[in-house]
């Protein structure tokens, strides 16, 4: 039972960890502004000014 445990916290340190480098590829990449450009049309549309 202790290996099953050990093979668990490996498997999430690892997903954690591929995780984060997606997240800073996809700012290095500028997604971000991306992604804040469609949140900023869409509130306006949503308020009625674009």
């Amino acid at each position: 039972m202790e290996k099953k445990g050990k093979n668990i916290i490996f498997i999430r340190a690892g997903l954690i960890s591929v995780g984060i480098i997606l997240v800073v590829i996809g700012i290095h990449n500028g997604g971000y502004a991306d992604i804040m450009n469609k949140a900023i049309r869409i509130c306006y549309e949503c308020i009625g000014i674009g």
